[in-house]
């Protein structure tokens, strides 16, 4: 074990989290890119699930099991989420979240059309940073998927840079990092840099929201954001939960302030009347058509967003500081000490992967290691499934039709998830897969060996696995059979975790 291991701020973080002194896991990059169309919000009578949410839909329809966004945290039960939003000034839709095929569409299944790296994480989430390359032209959406489903299988697969969106750089580059002060106190920046020939506009929309469960009558007080403060420098709301208690988002002043709520369209989708003009893709409308007007006055909300339209002319960067904490600031929470906490998580990461590859002489190796395992640290995502609801439907909506308590996972009527879980990956659809799991787990011992175990028990426990001792495969068909690897990865992670620490597990 290496001595700088004892010293190291971020392994004491895990640490105490394990002890229970504090919860650095509360928070984390639990929110999917995308939701839409996967089997767990698909309600149709065949069980189309790439047809029956599709990206389309996305924007205007409340999900019942999970949330996305861009570079999103959230808490570990997912009931506050905070994502980016961005709008270029020409596409026809905000970008909320990634767009992809499905696996109709692809002639290599289901595949994210985007250009985004996860650059940093560690284990306690302490420091997180990503990167979205977002085009400054109309976004093609359409092409994408009329050239991917006119291919064939022996074709290439048709990318976003095969469209020509990128030529001359026509691009800004979004960083989003984030940094702990606290568990509960999470600083946040956004850096937009313009890497195109020319000036170009380009609207911020950081975004907090929660989950809707009311619509589906599964809680009966429904939570709020509030406007609490704006001063001539800066603002902040309060977002208020039965559960979770009151959090605040700070944010610099802003050229807008939106509030919506987190509820389906259900006149643009369904034709059927609206509560209110107030529905999830009302940013959408105010936004992109300059329609401002239904929104003014309205200051509290399930869905909150300052704007900020910025012009950053080419080779130059923006940048903007949010927080996201439990403490009420009297003075500027954006001041030296939100500076020197980012600058002091930075070094700490640094430090803690130092001291972790302080075995490998190659830098280069050492940068790839550093983005893999920070690409295995942001595919932690909340996962949520209650088969008996998910075929019985909610009391707050339609009933399913019939042909469901007979179709996909219906022999699954003990299974219920609601785990951070790491996922295959992030490219496809959100979703867990027990043989994916086992070899994310040997990876992820070398990182926190807990939080690996862990993962490898809860696979099997009893609302997990069938009756009969099956491991749920993945939720496309549970049933399905995945290779027996659960043995070979624990004995992997008990390796590891000796290695590293120099006690054996043996109770593991």
């Amino acid at each position: 074990m290496n001595e700088n291991n004892k010293k190291n701020k971020e392994r004491k973080r895990i640490a105490q989290h394990y002890s229970g002194e504090k919860d650095w896991l509360k928070w984390g990059p639990y929110v999917s890119e995308r939701q839409w169309g996967t089997v767990r919000e698909d309600y149709s009578e065949h069980g189309n699930a790439w047809d029956y949410l599709p990206h389309y839909h996305a924007r205007s329809r409340a999900y019942r099991w999970g949330e996305d966004g861009l570079a999103g945290i959230s808490n570990d039960h997912q009931e506050l989420c905070f994502a980016m939003a961005l709008w270029n000034g020409r596409d026809p839709i905000l970008k909320e979240r990634l767009y992809g095929l499905n696996g109709s569409e692809g002639n290599h299944g289901e595949d994210v059309k985007e250009l985004y790296y996860y650059l940093d994480n560690t284990p306690s989430h302490s420091y997180m940073k990503m990167l979205y390359k977002y085009p400054q032209e109309v976004f093609p959406y359409s092409k994408l998927s009329e050239i991917s489903r006119s291919n064939s299988r022996a074709d290439p697969e048709y990318e976003l840079l095969d469209t020509g969106i990128f030529d001359q750089n026509r691009y800004f580059d979004v960083f989003i990092e984030y940094a702990k002060a606290d568990f509960e106190d999470i600083l946040i920046k956004i850096t937009a840099f313009n890497r195109g020939p020319e000036s170009a506009t380009l609207c911020l929309m950081p975004t907090l929201w929660f989950r809707n469960r009311w619509d589906f009558g599964l809680v009966k007080e429904k939570p709020s954001i509030i406007l609490k403060q704006q001063k001539e420098k800066y603002g902040f709301v309060q977002a208020t939960h039965r559960v979770l208690g009151s959090y605040h988002l700070y944010f610099p002043k802003p050229d807008r302030i939106l509030f919506t709520e987190n509820e389906t369209n259900n006149e643009r989708l369904f034709n059927y009347p609206n509560k209110s003009s107030f529905v999830k893709d009302a940013f959408h409308e105010a936004v992109v058509n300059n329609n401002f007007g239904f929104l003014e006055g309205k200051k509290e909300g399930t869905k909150f967003s300052p704007l900020y339209k910025v012009q950053i002319e080419t080779g130059k960067s923006c940048s903007i500081q949010l927080r996201l904490t439990k403490n009420v600031f009297r003075k500027n929470p954006f001041g030296a000490e939100f500076v020197e906490q980012f600058t002091k998580r930075r070094r700490e990461a640094d430090e803690y992967y130092e001291d972790m590859q302080h075995s490998i002489s190659s830098n280069d190796l050492k940068n790839i290691q550093r983005q893999a395992f920070a690409g295995m640290l942001w595919s932690k995502q909340y996962y949520n499934i209650d088969i008996p609801q998910w075929l019985s439907g909610d009391p707050g909506q339609p009933e399913p039709p019939e042909s469901r308590k007979q179709g996909r996972n219906h022999e699954w009527k003990y299974l219920n998830n609601a785990d951070i879980i790491s996922m295959p990956d992030k490219w496809e659809y959100p979703w867990y897969a027990s043989w994916d799991l086992a070899f994310h787990c040997v990876s992820l011992a070398h990182l926190d060996a807990n939080f690996a175990k862990n993962q490898l028990i809860l696979i099997l426990r009893e609302w997990y696995m069938h009756p009969n001792g099956q491991i749920p495969a993945y939720e496309w068909a549970f049933g399905d059979v995945n290779p027996p690897v659960q043995a070979w990865a624990a004995l992997k992670v008990f390796e590891i975790d000796y290695q590293n620490t120099g006690k054996p597990d043996i109770t593991f």
